[in-house]
């Protein structure tokens, strides 16, 4: 917990500050480590008294536990403070000349130690200028689970039945690991969350006022998932094993070793996972009349003006992954890292499709496709970061260089039969889906502070992406087991996405008033190219592009600190949300015969401007975080479902999902989250996010405007019961929502956990069950001018896990204060 300058300086009185401020103004410095572990304490306080007991001056500790304070010349007792620690004097200090005092340890307060713990177990709110930080702590209901399912349980964030990430209900939200992109949160997807443990994480950051030196790519803002790296000195670490119903078994295990000289870490994991689900669909079709070339009417009557579609979903998904680094200390101020990251999975799913069609509620036609997919996916990252560490003020550079490449190949292989009204083997699909993509990127960062409370920052970053992706569809002739390729249909799709930014930015402080004021420059190149066999002049879409922007994205936020517990934070800040390279992709894929997706080249960035007005108060046993916030965006994208004038074989319309510029999005949102330990053996964490959007824009002549009100909100219990053993419920509801064309039904989710520590308190078991009602199902309702459509999805049922922890040369670890390591690229100014 951070403790501020100001509440030390308001105890002086004006008139002995008035003479102080006369008197030669000396530097003194130090260190404050905690006994016993020599683990620098950051944001510990140092106070000044003169003889008559009075504070002059005072400062906090940075995120190596110095201090470097100006001292008018005199003689003081030196007073170390920090939470739930013992605080310490030094009496009788005579300081007339520039001095460094010895180093200090503070032994922890038994008297307070409990509530540490407790808080320790939890996740726990921290609020600087740009962001939120959740320790993610001891979540029992995350034990055996993956990065994906920690992230749903951390406030604002939802992660949705397909394993969707939103921020406040945007899905466009940018997914950084250790500040910056990386193969370990997938390239443009979030799947590979889904493959790691969640052991994994030390903390997530929510950054929804994200300062110039973040990347501008995320209109809703950033997660970056800080990843844990031990720094303590010696050889530690920890395993974990689970298993659970349906399939879902996992193994992994970190382990560190620190000496003075370098740091060498590596986490490997391993899981196999079974995911049944399941869907529907109801769809129901109506005449329509339009216009042809000439102005004449036509009426199209559909075949069948009902199609109802059940679907199974049987997963399998086996993966490796594993992160090794070294980080070397050049010396006391520099330090070299150097790291590699090694993921790849194996999937084979099946989808059972049965589809009845109908006529006044008579089934006249049933076919069964049944779509086999293999996938192999193979990722690799290399990364080496540099950082130099001037002086004991904070004045460093930070230079990263990183390369990482993807090759996913997924092979699909559909079956259908026809079963009404007579039994008939219908034609076979082979599809061959390859896709390569390569990301570098180029980063140095410097940070100069000016003064004692001011800092000024500059940078550069240079992402550049290059993806391949390689569709072949063979149809079979036939029932002849022969395969010809439909050149129609068979493409390759070049994508090349290169970003180019330049940032500045500068923060003060001024009494109980902190500001953080950034511009960041960047320079945006798309360009795709599309190889196909059948190309012609009359094709209606342009398939090759090369676009060019460049544009400013100034950001301010500003921090008020009513008192050392309570303040209030503003920000804004300009966003850009590129399209990615599946959005302008414009050959279609299809999840069955009669609904595909298409992608549109005519797609440009959207814009965003975002305000955020927040509010901060601590109690002793409860802590209380709320903002409202608003976005302007435009050319927002959205997604559309239209009729394309085609017919399948079996005389079912052929409907097109389509990703489409509007003209403006705005978003209003209220979040309140509370954190609560009335007790040692209780804790109680609940948030609410309330949020309305409103759609402005038309579309080949339709409105596709709309209103949409929702809320989400989670709650969180945690119960210490005799014997070492503790329970924990997590309850999460999203309300009923809508865009222009459909509505979605509200989704209740429960989760229930309880573990046991044994082995001398060196390993937990855990026993948790996800989804205990079986309810985490998404069912909605999409209307047009021809058809409606209804259905119900769910991605993954209830399951029950059990894994097993054992930690070597590591301690339970008490939640101390955020620090600056572990491979954060912070830098964000603090105030």
């Amino acid at each position: 917990m951070k403790f501020i300058l100001s509440v030390l300086l308001l105890c002086a009185s004006f008139s002995m500050v008035a003479q102080e401020k006369e008197k030669k103004q000396v530097s003194v410095k130090g260190t404050i480590y905690e006994e016993g572990t020599n683990y620098p304490l950051e944001y510990a306080t140092v106070s000044f008294i003169n003889p008559q007991g009075k504070t002059i001056t005072g400062g906090i500790t940075d995120t190596e536990g110095n201090y470097n304070i100006q001292v008018p010349e005199g003689k003081y007792t030196v007073q170390y403070e920090f939470i739930s620690y013992k605080t310490k004097q030094l009496a009788n200090q005579n300081i007339f000349k520039n001095t460094t005092l010895p180093n200090i340890t503070l032994a922890l307060d038994a008297a307070s130690l409990d509530e540490v713990v407790v808080r320790a177990e939890t996740t726990e709110v921290q609020i600087r200028l740009d962001k939120k930080i959740y320790n993610i702590g001891k979540d029992l209901t995350t034990g055996g689970a993956t990065v994906s399912d920690a992230l749903n349980n951390v406030p604002s964030v939802t992660v949705d039945v397909e394993g969707a990430i939103a921020l406040r209900g945007n899905e466009n939200v940018k997914i950084l690991i250790n500040g910056k992109p990386s193969a370990i949160a997938g390239f443009g997807s979030t799947d590979a969350l889904g493959q790691l443990p969640a052991e994994a994480i030390e903390r997530v950051e929510v950054i929804t006022s994200p300062s110039a030196r973040y990347d501008a790519e995320g209109t809703a803002g950033i997660l970056n998932i800080i990843l844990k790296k031990e720094k303590t000195l010696g050889l530690n670490g920890s395993l974990s094993t689970s298993i659970g119903v349906p399939l879902n078994s996992s193994a992994s295990g970190n382990i560190n070793l620190r000496t003075d000289k370098f740091n060498i870490f590596n986490t490997t994991g391993v899981s196999y996972r079974k995911a049944p689900g399941n869907a529907s669909f109801n769809n129901q079709y109506y005449s329509r009349t339009y216009l042809d070339e000439d102005d004449n009417p036509i009426t199209f009557t559909p075949e069948y003006d009902r199609v109802t579609e059940d679907r199974d979903y049987d997963r399998m998904r086996q993966g490796f992954n594993t992160n090794l680094g070294i980080e070397y200390f050049i010396n006391d101020k520099s330090s070299i890292t150097a790291s590699g990251f090694l993921r790849s999975s194996t999937g084979n799913d099946v989808t059972t499709n049965n589809t009845l069609n109908f006529n006044n509620n008579i089934a006249e036609k049933q076919i069964t496709r049944i779509e086999t997919e293999d996938e192999e996916d193979t990722s690799y990252q290399f990364s080496l970061n540099y950082v130099n560490n001037f002086n004991d003020d904070g004045h460093k550079l930070t230079a990263d260089l990183q390369y990482e490449r993807d090759k996913e190949t997924e092979r699909s292989f559909i079956e259908e039969q026809e079963t009404l009204p007579a039994l008939e083997i219908l034609s076979a699909e082979d599809i061959i889906n390859k896709e390569n993509q390569k990301e570098y990127l180029a980063q140095v960062d410097y940070v100069l502070p000016i003064g004692e409370n001011a800092q000024f920052e500059a940078g550069y970053r240079g992402n550049f992406k290059e993806s391949v992706t390689d569709y072949t569809l063979f149809e079979e002739d036939g029932t002849s087991g022969n395969f010809i390729q439909n050149d129609d249909l068979s493409n390759v799709f070049n994508y090349d996405e290169n970003v180019n930014a330049i940032y500045s930015q500068y923060g003060n402080k001024f009494g109980k008033f902190s500001f953080l004021l950034g511009l960041r420059l960047e320079n945006t190149q798309l360009k795709g190219e599309v190889a196909a066999e059948n190309i012609d002049d009359e094709t209606p879409i342009n398939l090759n592009f090369d676009k060019d922007y460049t544009g400013l994205f100034p950001t301010v936020n500003l921090t008020y600190e009513i008192k050392e517990n309570e303040n209030i934070t503003l920000g804004y800040n300009r966003r850009i949300n590129r399209p990615r390279n599946w959005f302008i992709n414009p050959f279609p894929s299809r999840s069955s015969e009669a609904n595909i997706f298409q992608g549109n080249p005519d797609l440009d960035p959207a814009y965003a401007s975002a305000f955020d007005l927040g509010y901060l108060k601590r109690w002793k046993k409860l802590t209380l975080t709320t903002s409202i916030y608003f976005q302007h965006e435009t050319d927002a994208f959205e997604r559309i479902q239209e009729e394309t004038g085609e017919v399948t074989s079996n005389g079912i319309p052929v409907i097109r999902t389509l990703p489409i510029n509007l003209s403006t999005n705005d978003r209003y949102g209220f979040e309140l989250g509370l954190l609560y330990n009335p007790t040692k053996w209780l804790t109680l964490n609940g948030s609410f996010n309330y949020f309305q959007f409103k759609t402005e824009g038309f579309f080949n002549g339709v409105d596709y405007g709309a209103e949409n009100t929702s809320y989400f909100g989670r709650f969180s219990s945690k119960v210490k019961l005799p014997a070492k053993i503790d329970w924990q419920t997590n309850a999460f509801y999203r309300g009923p929502s809508n865009n222009s064309q459909t509505e979605s039904d509200g989704i209740l989710s429960v989760d229930m956990a309880m573990s046991k520590d044994i082995i001398d308190d060196k390993a937990t078991l855990s026993l948790n069950v996800s989804d205990l009602l079986n309810s985490r199902k998404r069912n909605s309702l999409t209307t047009t001018d021809t058809f409606t459509s209804e259905s119900e999805f769910q991605w993954r049922q209830r399951q029950v896990t059990l894994s097993f922890t054992y930690r070597f040369n590591q301690k339970k670890q008490r939640q101390r204060p955020d620090r600056n390591g572990g491979g954060d690229d912070d830098g964000g100014f603090e105030g």
